[in-house]
């Protein structure tokens, strides 16, 4: 049984973490750190845990845990959790972080796009960038997986059969993404407050929303070459789920077969990709509370157009982060998740 804890507990993302390591047959919570006085029990945070998890939360160092856990997940925020892995790791922790933290290898990117000096470059050439289907390789020996982002997964899971296999122009792509509103995380916030978000929708963030040069380094990557991509978020009146429609241009006519057949192979061992057939397109509550990926391709003349849609709190947060987790400890990949 593995001994897993989390920093910073009272998140959305750690109360789906949570939910879904109850029901994992390896997995055993032993600690839950959080930023509040007075030891709270998880349970007066989230009542929908009452007599699933009766646990009292502590702090953030590791001589705050009960017992030692052999893996942590940080759900702080980013320029926060840096703060507080390099106990954990120094102490022979495995981390599987949520922020951005360490999902650039180039600090200078990050302190662009987050406004704050790293306070933890020693750690970034080990930590691995957490999307199974491009580096499982790397993630099976990893001590600290960086755990991306909501918005890049589902628009780089789109993306990779195209890139790799050089089909479409690298200069001009465009994503259009919409997001249900707990993507913006339990803080409360104008944008956010019920009378303004219900019954509306919005861009936000336009050209500078801080997903957007993690997409373009995930996908460069892909493609060993430089994109150029167009990301625009919006916010949409539903809880959760993000439904992606990806923009590009065919390198040279294909038929839509042909391209979804590129679909079918790159992801045929993948256990959370799903492609879709025909004039079958993917909705938010066909992925809601499960850790998959829908995806559907469209052409129109030279124009491909990519539907990719996830839960942004489950493959888009912590069910890709306790896939991360499984893959680390050698455990089946779906362990938990299906």
């Amino acid at each position: 049984m593995t001994k897993v804890g989390i920093i910073g507990a009272t998140a959305y993302s750690s109360l789906e973490l949570m939910k879904i390591l109850l029901r994992h047959p390896e997995a055993k919570i032993v600690y839950l750190g959080v930023r509040r006085e007075g030891s709270p029990n998880i349970s007066s945070i989230f009542p929908c845990l009452g007599k699933l998890l009766d646990l009292a939360c502590t702090g953030l160092t590791p001589a705050d845990m009960p017992e030692k856990a052999d893996l942590v997940f940080s759900t702080l925020p980013p320029t926060i959790s840096m703060q507080f892995i390099p106990p954990f790791l120094d102490a022979g922790v495995k981390v599987v972080d949520f922020s951005a933290d360490y999902r650039f290898k180039d600090k200078q990117l990050y302190e662009k796009w987050y406004g704050a000096k790293h306070s933890d470059v020693g750690h970034l050439p080990m930590a691995v960038y957490g999307l199974p289907e491009m580096f499982r390789a790397e993630i099976k020996h990893a001590e600290l997986v960086a755990n991306p982002g909501c918005y890049p997964t589902c628009a780089a899971l789109g993306l990779l059969p195209l890139v790799k296999d050089t089909l479409i122009d690298l200069d001009d792509i465009i994503v259009d993404a919409k997001s249900g509103v707990s993507g913006a995380g339990r803080e409360p916030t104008e944008a956010t407050h019920y009378p303004e978000c219900n019954e509306s929708i919005a861009a936000y963030k336009v050209g500078s929303h801080r997903h957007q040069p993690e997409i373009i380094e995930t996908v460069s990557h892909a493609a060993r070459a430089k994109v150029s991509l167009w990301f625009t978020p919006h916010l949409t009146p539903m809880d959760r789920g993000i439904l992606s429609t990806i923009y590009a241009n065919l390198k040279q006519p294909l038929a839509e077969d042909a391209v979804r057949a590129v679909f079918s192979r790159f992801y045929r061992d993948e256990p959370f990709v799903r492609v879709r057939h025909g004039d079958e397109l993917p909705k938010t509550k066909d992925v809601m509370n499960t850790n998959f990926c829908d995806l559907a391709v469209k052409v129109v003349g030279r124009k491909v157009i990519i539907l990719s849609c996830i839960d942004n709190l489950v493959k888009g947060a912590s069910g890709q982060a306790v896939q991360n987790m499984n893959i680390m400890l050698g455990l089946p990949e779906t362990e938990g998740l299906v």
